[in-house]
């Protein structure tokens, strides 16, 4: 692969998008899986399936950030991934269950396919192909374990689903990040679409809690309030992060770009995406009960998502810049101390406390930070399509 090919810039697909709209589905069913099982169990069991989600949509983000999925043979395979990945989402509420072989079985086919294409996109590219015999044990020994998974029973599956994850997420870090490229501008807007994706999936859960309840007077102000937050998600992500985040990739080459890009994107955007999914499962029943207090897992939802999205961000800056800050590690902790509140005042009462949080917090981030973020803006770069 020459030089010229590995940096060429593109825009993100309709294929691409249309590959995602499968994890919308998936990540609805995730909040199913939470709304109808709200104790830790269900909890952990949510979460589990989440990241083995964003461990398949992560993988196919580089795949395409560095093969052209316009090309017959990939988007013929992008097509059968697609499928099974719909599968696995289907089997997603009983994935701990009696589909869970089904899932993983599903989960495999995902995983041979991205690394069949990838090693067909890296003909002629050793360094590459080098790089993509490195992750394939990791790859297919974590999603063997997942089918194993299903199975056994009790303790052992979840057992076997942490190593899953464990082995898939963690195992490509031992052999490095020599081989690997990556395309600033395609990978930057790749990641901030699924961010979309998943704030949107809020929005649902907003829209499928008010159809359980009376639009009352409260039911009204909670969906209000839930449109704010998600707002809020929005306006955290998009307001200047992209922009910088491209602009950290652009100024690095080699491994000092991939090596960035794994952490900032692959692994740190995982608990902003959770943090979403388990605000969209609070707002759930925080709209079908508005005068009642929270169950403890509605609760952690509610205060601990926000709380984990913001500290994502927290430690992305002290990946980049070795700093904490101060506006959102105030926030988050915030955010996380509102849960024994939570648990003793009326849904809709806890809501507006974490909105009030986030409120405060851009209130200021607008502030304090206008400079900055004055200076962030003069300095957005040109798109992929440029």
């Amino acid at each position: 692969m020459s030089e010229q090919h590995a940096e060429r810039e593109q825009r993100v697909t309709p294929l691409e998008l249309f590959f995602d709209l499968v994890f919308v589905f998936a990540f609805t069913q995730v909040t199913t899986v939470l709304s109808d099982d709200p104790t830790w169990g269900g909890l952990g069991h949510g979460l589990l399936i989440l990241a083995a989600l964003w461990w398949a949509w992560a993988a196919y983000a580089w795949l395409t950030n560095t093969v052209d999925p316009g090309e017959g043979a990939v988007w013929g395979a992008m097509l059968v991934a697609m499928a099974a990945m719909f599968v696995a989402a289907l089997a997603v509420p009983d994935a701990f269950g009696r589909h869970g072989v089904v899932f993983g079985v599903a989960f495999l086919i995902v995983n041979v396919m991205h690394l069949t294409l990838y090693a067909l996109g890296a003909r002629g590219d050793r360094d590459l192909s080098a790089a993509i015999l490195r992750i394939a044990p990791s790859a297919l020994v974590g999603a063997s374990l997942i089918i194993a998974a299903g199975f056994v029973h009790g303790w052992l599956r979840s057992v076997l689903w942490l190593a899953a994850l464990a082995v898939g997420f963690f195992g490509p870090l031992l052999g490095g990040m020599s081989g690997w490229r990556v395309q600033p501008a395609h990978f930057v807007e790749r990641h901030g679409l699924i961010v979309i994706i998943a704030i949107g999936e809020s929005l649902i859960a907003i829209g499928l809690g008010a159809r359980s309840t009376e639009l009352d007077a409260g039911a009204i102000v909670a969906a209000v309030l839930g449109l704010a937050m998600t707002s809020s998600f929005w306006l955290a992500y998009f307001d200047f992060f992209p922009i910088r985040a491209q602009q950290l990739l652009t100024d690095r080459s080699g491994t000092q770009r991939t090596a960035l890009a794994r952490d900032a994107y692959t692994y740190l955007h995982l608990p902003m995406v959770a943090g979403i999914v388990l605000f969209a499962f609070a707002m759930k029943t925080t709209l079908a009960h508005v005068g009642d207090e929270l169950d403890v897992i509605s609760a952690v939802g509610l205060c601990g998502g926000p709380a984990l999205y913001l500290f994502a961000y927290v430690a992305l800056r002290l990946r980049v810049s070795g700093t904490l800050g101060r506006g959102r590690l105030v926030a988050a902790v915030a955010s996380a101390l509102l849960l024994p509140i939570a648990l003793v005042v009326p849904a809709l009462v806890a809501l507006t406390l974490v909105t009030a949080v986030w409120v405060a917090l851009h209130a200021y981030e607008i502030i304090w930070w206008r400079e900055a973020r004055a200076r962030t803006r003069a300095l957005r770069l040109p798109t992929s399509a440029s």
